[in-house]
């Protein structure tokens, strides 16, 4: 059977890696290398540099033009996608005999989109997962063939998160794809009213809130741990915050003191001790260090601006 994989970060290459173990890759399409840096020098995906160090053919197409002549041209019997970054039209779904298949990081219907694995974090879910899905025309709509569940740590970032979840969709995929081939796995349509949209993430809901509580507040520093990264703003310049946890400290709201050498965020109903930051300009570093470099004086939160 011929395959074609279609991924582009590092979290796809594990399933590239049991693909291979189960199917005959002809053909791995990720997207265009990127520039990156200041200096704009392009860079390769890692799906890229993992292929061509397992000898597997490569397709960097551009447009979606592109993209359906490669697969064409290959005439491949089934795909395999994961996170390769581009919408697959209805045209370039009808071209395998066994369509796409999908290895989602959330167990579907909940958090269908781009982001599932930060949303779910932020939700306060206790359990998340990976789907193998069929892809149709919708986003993430497809019937699922199986899912694997795993507990969500108190201490997961949405990177250390996207990293187990990228092994255990890894291992789904090589469990199953031999009984889906077979016919033995018949997929299931998914309950449409359990549904929620991971919607795409932005810069400005990792701001950390005054108004949220703080077991919220940090739910957003370990979800946008390491993209954007969590932040507020003292005196005009950005800090991010990269690890934080609730204090039972007694802080204003907005304000940052140095508690036995920590700082301490205040929130609305509790506080945030700064375990890590990274002022504007410097590396991260330990809150500690951070607070010792200001001589243990403490910050006012810039407010926001209307």
């Amino acid at each position: 059977m011929r395959t074609a994989f279609l991924g582009t970060p590092m979290a796809a290459v594990p399933t590239l890696a049991a693909l291979v173990d189960v199917a005959d890759v002809s053909l791995v399409v990720t997207r265009p290398d990127a520039a990156r840096g200041r200096s704009g020098t392009k860079v390769a995906p890692p799906i890229k540099i993992a292929a061509g160090e397992w000898g597997l053919p490569v397709a960097q197409p551009g447009t979606h033009r592109e993209l359906f002549t490669v697969l064409e041209d290959h005439a491949i019997d089934l795909g395999v996608v994961v996170a390769y970054g581009r919408i697959l039209r209805p045209e370039m779904l009808a071209l395998p005999r066994y369509g796409f298949l999908n290895v989602h990081f959330s167990l579907l219907p909940r958090w269908r989109g781009a982001a599932p694995v930060e949303r779910a974090i932020l939700a306060g879910d206790s359990i998340t997962g990976v789907s193998l899905m069929a892809l149709d025309e919708g986003m993430d709509t497809g019937p699922v063939i199986a899912v694997r569940e795993t507990p969500i740590a108190a201490d997961e970032t949405g990177g250390t998160l996207t990293a187990r979840l990228s092994y255990l969709g890894a291992e789904l995929l090589d469990d199953t794809f031999p009984g889906f081939v077979s016919g033995a796995r018949v997929p299931a349509p998914q309950i449409e009213a359990a549904a929620t949209h991971a919607a795409p993430l932005t810069v400005g809901e990792a701001r950390v809130d005054l108004q949220r509580t703080a077991a919220a507040a940090q739910r957003v520093v370990m979800a946008f741990n390491p993209r954007p990264g969590a932040w507020t703003m003292v005196a005009g310049d950005r800090l991010k915050i990269w690890q934080a946890s609730v204090s039972e400290e007694d802080v204003s709201v907005g304000h940052i003191e140095v508690c036995d050498g920590r700082p301490v965020l205040g929130l609305w109903d509790g506080a945030l001790a700064l375990d890590e930051v990274q002022p504007a300009g410097k590396r991260p570093m330990p809150g500690t260090d951070w607070a010792r470099g200001r001589q243990g004086a403490g910050a006012v939160v810039d407010p926001v601006q209307a």
